[in-house]
């Protein structure tokens, strides 16, 4: 690839030049056979956009308000571990970039730069992303800790009572990375000769009876508005909506989770129809363009979360990696709008996409 990358995945191509194999595959790997890592991406494209001609598009409106916070795009980004391992300043970067661009960003549970170091860095709204450690003392330290620095909201990931089986890391014999939110609080030096010392400690952290009556402790502990990720179905986004979350996020966790788990957007409609308006829905996993993020507000979200494309342009250009993707995406979604006669993002409806089974439909 010459010259400057012109779309975000063309980052991807960058990254791997520049970061060593083992971060490299940790980064971009999924879980087994990694079906779901492909069928994430691939299932934007099997729906298409039905544009809308002559409509006045002379200016175009993409800031929207998530949880009462106005952002410039319907663009997150995803919490997501060890940034230092992609670039030296690592969740420092990421949030200046966010604030930059005036979106949110989601930091880490396993973020290898402090709470205290990204919430001194810069003004961007930030939501704390957790696990439920088998110390519950320890996610209660983290939760207050996030809370006393200014984040906004906190993510509950609940798809991971155990790791899933990330092969890539296995044969790297990945190790743990150095967690510095924890140090002086628990140990995070776990060795392991069965391969990834990152699985080893997860599995012994992790706790896997977390059951949806927590999510009233959790409550307990914090003010902060709480979000639940990695919903995949209506019947669990209705039990989250009764425990009392504001907003659901679907996601199979960057399908590193478990393999052959359906496409996000694939259930995006459901979810959407199950909730009924109550709360905000928003979508993870294999955002790659403007046109992606476009598809996935028509059919019903309020936005999205982009996790690796950030990543890749913080490993090849720092704080400016990380604002090119999301001004790319940010300039891909403008385009797409004015070519589908769309002048807000409330105008983003859902007679402007067409799904693969009502392709189907009209063939018949």
């Amino acid at each position: 690839m010459a010259g400057e990358p012109v779309n975000v995945n063309e980052f991807q191509e960058l990254a791997r030049k520049v970061l060593p194999k083992m971060y490299y595959d940790f980064f971009a790997g999924g879980a087994e056979d990694e079906y779901t890592l492909k069928e994430n991406i691939e299932a934007f494209h099997r729906i298409t956009i039905q544009p809308r001609i002559l409509v006045d598009v002379s200016r175009i409106d993409m800031s929207t308000v998530i949880l009462g916070h106005k952002t410039s795009a319907p663009i997150i980004l995803a919490p997501s571990a060890a940034h230092q391992l992609a670039h030296p300043e690592g969740e420092v970067a990421t949030a200046r970039g966010a604030a930059a661009c005036n979106v949110i960003m989601g930091l880490s549970f396993m973020s290898t730069c402090t709470v205290e170091e990204v919430a001194s860095s810069c003004n961007a709204v930030r939501f704390f992303q957790i696990y439920v450690y088998k110390r519950r003392d320890v996610t209660e330290f983290m939760v207050r800790r996030a809370e006393s620095n200014g984040f906004r909201a906190i993510i509950l990931t609940a798809d991971t009572p155990r790791l899933g089986r990330r092969e890539a890391d296995i044969k790297n014999k990945m190790i743990s990375f150095r967690l510095r939110n924890f140090e002086g609080f628990i140990s995070t030096d776990v060795v392991s000769d069965k391969g990834s010392n990152l699985a080893a400690y997860a599995e012994e952290t992790l706790d896997p009876s977390l059951c949806w009556k927590d999510i009233a402790w959790l409550k307990s502990i914090t003010k902060l508005p709480i979000l639940i990720k990695g919903v995949l179905n209506g019947e669990d986004a209705m039990k989250a909506i009764e425990a009392g979350v504001v907003g659901i996020i679907i996601s199979n966790h960057g399908a590193r989770q478990l393999d052959y788990s359906p496409a996000t957007i694939s259930v995006l409609e459901e979810v959407v129809q199950a909730v009924q308006g109550k709360v905000p829905v928003l979508l993870d996993g294999g955002i790659r363009r403007g046109t992606d993020i476009f598809k996935a507000l028509a059919l019903g979200a309020k936005a999205v979360m982009i996790g690796r494309p950030v990543i890749y342009g913080l490993a090849a250009k720092g704080e400016s990696g990380v604002k090119q993707v999301i001004e790319m995406l940010k300039n891909e979604l403008e385009l797409t709008m004015a070519l589908a006669g769309c002048c807000t993002v409330d105008d983003i409806t859902r007679s402007h996409v067409k799904t693969e089974k009502e392709k189907f439909l009209c063939r018949m």
